[in-house]
């Protein structure tokens, strides 16, 4: 063996109750070091590179050669250990030649009946005034979604707004078209839905159950907190009358476990009571949280010591969430499920999310968009349901992001986690949505390492709760 030299960006090493967890970066797959292992990662992190004599000088009689090469032939394999003057490995563009849909997403009205006040549609309207999708678009986007998902089993569309129960009649038409015509080639769909829950009917509740939606209700705490920011057009708090809706959806919804989506802004920002009270006061299956950090109201966006905070407070509700789990217990913290999911499945992104190759967005002309959040922005759309999808331009955009060579995401430990953060962000942000998210960066290494640790702990205490419920839940059939 000649002289080896360390590839520090493809591992990461983790101590969780005295065992020390190797990440291996490229592919988020977690190994438990034994001495030798993390004898010789130690020696390389100090000096760099070592050859075989470095390493018997170093190590003495501690270890068997025969133990060392096997330590050092499964480094090398992991591209942990590369030898010295070896090329940095090229970073693998995978080019777009289709794009192989799973879901569309339908905006089938820009109006809205609240007035949100950090709302990132600043061109929101009462659902009178909003632009309203037609039966013949949504019809086109469903049947192009059949097109480009030809290899696939089951299709999702996606019902998006403004508040989406204001098109109603159009969800009800979309339903009773797509589910026998996806029957007749052979998949199944699914319907997704998000709601404010206000325009929310007992018949209402009753269809969307027999139709086994996927429903989310945009919801921000309790009535002191949420009554900050989502009120109604003429500026009244909303929580009684939404609190007042969620409990009849929750008492009669059986065929789909409810989530609540949490928007963090200034003065909105208690982690722990928000859940607490969206969990076991009202009954959601499980509450998510998103910080609001690149609205365009910057009066709303959360400032890095407001970040730091609520990242702190997502970790002590994430204490709960492993002290549950010990217990067999799910507390419903949709953040850390989808973490620990990440990490469970060895998450290997080469790009943030589907948008743009397994998911579009549709607006009211039938123009595609990479996803909802850019519906209404100046940032190109990819063809439309009519004439097709631009596959070149779509193409050369999920290209671009795959290489972020340009950016310290190349060397970043969390890179196949995170793959550079939601382009919209970016977007909003820094006009480019190809930038690094930066503002989250650190924080979300402290959080996936805290994810890296928690999974350890459950599946060292009660490794049932992941196969039981960190494994993504199927669908009822």
């Amino acid at each position: 063996m000649g002289m080896l030299t360390l590839v520090p960006h493809n591992v990461h090493d983790v101590a969780v109750d005295g065992h020390r967890m190797l990440v291996h970066v490229p592919t988020t797959s977690l190994f438990e070091m034994d001495d030798v292992s993390a004898s010789v990662l130690e020696l390389f992190r100090q000096q760099g590179m070592a050859s075989a004599e470095t390493m018997r000088s170093a190590f003495g009689d501690r270890f068997s050669p025969e133990d060392l090469a096997d330590c050092v032939d499964g480094f090398k394999r992991l591209d942990i250990l590369r030898d010295a003057g070896a090329p940095e490995t090229p970073i693998t563009v995978t080019e777009v030649e289709d794009i192989p849909l799973s879901t569309i997403i339908l905006n089938v009205n820009t109006g809205c009946n609240l007035s949100c006040t950090y709302c990132y549609k600043e061109d929101l309207t009462s659902p009178a005034k909003g632009e309203r999708m037609d039966f013949d678009t949504a019809r086109d986007s469903f049947e192009l979604l059949l097109r480009q998902a030809k290899d696939r089993d089951r299709v999702n569309v996606v019902f998006f707004g403004g508040e989406p129960l204001s098109n109603l009649p159009l969800i009800k038409q979309v339903v009773e078209y797509a589910e026998p015509r996806a029957a007749e080639v052979g998949k199944t769909v699914d319907f997704s839905l998000t709601t404010n829950a206000t325009l929310l009917t007992e018949a209402t509740v009753d269809w969307l159950d027999a139709h086994k939606f996927a429903l989310t209700v945009s919801m921000d705490g309790p009535k002191a907190l949420h009554d900050v920011n989502r009120r109604t057009v003429g500026g009244k708090g909303t929580y009684d009358l939404v609190a007042k809706k969620v409990r009849m959806l929750l008492s009669r919804y059986k065929s789909r476990p409810v989530g609540a989506r949490v928007t963090l802004t200034k003065g909105v920002t208690d982690v722990i009571g928000i859940h607490d009270h969206l969990k076991y006061d009202l009954g959601f299956f499980e509450v998510g949280f998103g910080p609001a950090t690149s609205g365009p109201l910057s009066s709303f966006n959360l400032g890095d010591a407001e970040l730091q905070a609520v990242f702190g407070a997502m970790k002590t509700l994430g204490e709960a969430y492993v002290q549950g789990a010990l217990e067999g217990r799910n507390i419903g913290f949709s953040n850390m499920h989808q973490l620990l999911t990440d990490i469970a499945a060895g998450t290997r992104k080469a790009v943030p999310c589907g948008a743009g190759l397994g998911m579009l967005a549709v607006d009211k002309g039938g123009d595609l968009h990479l996803c909802h959040r850019f519906v209404g922005s100046d940032q190109p759309t990819y063809g439309n349901v009519r004439e097709g999808i631009d596959v070149k331009g779509l193409g050369a955009f999920i290209e671009e992001a795959q290489d972020r060579s340009n950016y310290d995401c190349r060397t970043c430990r969390i890179r196949s986690v995170c793959a550079g953060g939601c382009y919209h962000e970016s977007y909003a942000r820094s006009g480019d949505p190809h930038a690094p998210v930066l503002h989250y960066c650190d924080l979300m290494r402290d959080w996936v390492d805290f994810g890296i640790a928690a999974y350890v702990r459950i599946m060292q205490g009660n490794p049932s709760f992941i196969r039981t419920h960190v494994e993504p839940r199927r669908l009822p059939q």
